[in-house]
């Protein structure tokens, strides 16, 4: 099972981004995805999560009304698309894939599957 993650850039606080996730050996539709991201000195933190077979999707307070996580079920992708971004949403974003329950959805603990990252820089 790989995940691979891509999108990611440099961009100027207001603009947008979409990360990607992509999967192999596995199917996102049985489970839970997870993004999750790490600034410098940082640890990892969660960012929003979408768990399939319910629907239901949770968000990090920062990032609600300018983050939403979606999968195009044609080619099992998971999306972040991210607007109005601002230089705190620096950072090296990940995604997770698993099962989690919803005590754990919202940590790392809750996925078993990561991807290597991708790095999303807000700089003017």
């Amino acid at each position: 099972v790989q995940l691979a993650e891509s999108g990611g850039g440099l961009v100027q606080p207001g603009e947008s981004l979409r990360l990607s996730c992509a999967a192999s050996g596995f199917s996102f539709g049985a489970g839970a995805t997870g993004w999750f991201r790490q600034a410098p000195g940082k640890e990892r933190e969660f960012v929003a999560a979408r768990r399939w077979t319910t629907g239901a999707t949770y968000y990090e307070d920062s990032v609600k009304g300018r983050f939403s996580i979606s999968r195009d079920t044609a080619t099992d992708t998971v999306y972040l698309q991210m607007n109005n971004l601002k230089p705190e949403d620096t950072a090296i974003y990940y995604c997770g894939a698993g099962r989690p329950i919803t005590s754990t959805i919202r940590t790392l603990r809750g996925y078993t599957y990561w991807g290597q990252g991708t790095q999303v820089t807000v700089s003017s």
